[in-house]
């Protein structure tokens, strides 16, 4: 499958490069950065650490998708929105693993996904999307007497808060509540707050250090608590998951799916 990495001089660009080079099946065909950048013209192997693979960073990003089946994207909301209308015009899946996604980029997801496949999660792993379909269950046969609190660290270089894993498990929360997201979410707590309102979904973020990613979700009775928790010890098997979501995702109908479509975890 050949595939696309834009953000390519990024962390997550490079592991990315590094993914597709260790997955049988899968063939590096170009990689993106903005203009300007200074690494345009490098080679994207030696970019990434590896042998040099005869792929230049291009700036052009449209041809790269014309020549591709797949494009691979952890950038920014409005270059994520970008990437998705070429991908469109070009009918190849993008896989996004962007996070910070406010409603207006989502609208324009869905607009993009009924010409190309777009599979989008707030995170690729295994281990975090079990861990939504569990937060999910539990939380549709808990009742709201329960409270939960989702608590999140990350490395202090991360710039949006709280994390999108985070919101995708506040989502899973609140699909099993069977209400909006938007309308519990209880995102900040300062001052005199007063007394917790029931049914809300709280979530902390914490930052610091060189942390790859913990996520908790805690659900607080009366007397007993039950918490299930990730830990992410290497950021590469997010490049793996995304990577594996570009394979799923050849050839698919048009649409907006998710990682729980690619692991089969619809029944959680």
């Amino acid at each position: 499958m050949r595939l696309v990495v834009v953000g390519a001089a990024g962390r997550m660009g490079r592991m990315l490069i590094k993914a597709i080079h260790e997955t049988p099946g899968c063939v590096l065909s170009a990689a993106v950065e903005r203009p300007g950048s200074g690494v345009v013209g490098q080679d994207a192997g030696v970019l990434a650490g590896l042998p040099a693979c005869g792929i230049d960073v291009t700036d052009e990003a449209l041809p790269a998708f014309v020549e591709a089946e797949g494009v691979l994207d952890f950038t920014t909301p409005d270059s994520t929105v970008s990437f998705a209308a070429l991908a469109a015009q070009a009918r190849i899946a993008h896989i996004v693993g962007t996070t910070g996604l406010e409603p207006q980029h989502l609208a324009k997801l869905e607009a993009a996904a009924r010409h190309a496949a777009i599979i989008r999660s707030g995170n690729m792993s295994l281990g975090v999307n079990l861990l939504a379909g569990l937060v999910r269950k539990v939380a549709a046969t808990l009742g709201t007497d329960w409270d939960i609190e989702i608590v999140e660290m990350h490395h202090r270089m991360k710039v949006d808060a709280p994390s999108g894993t985070a919101v995708m498990l506040g989502e899973a929360a609140a699909e099993g509540r069977a209400v909006d997201l938007a309308d519990a979410r209880v995102a900040v707590r300062d001052g005199h707050t007063g007394a917790r309102q029931p049914g809300t979904v709280g979530f902390a973020a914490l930052r610091g250090g060189t942390v790859v990613g913990d996520h908790k979700v805690i659900f607080a009775g009366t007397g007993e608590r039950l918490e299930l928790s990730h830990i992410a010890e290497d950021r590469s098997l997010f490049a793996q998951g995304a990577v594996k979501a570009a394979l799923w995702g050849r050839g698919r109908k048009p649409g907006l799916y998710s990682m729980a479509d690619v692991l089969g975890l619809d029944s959680l």
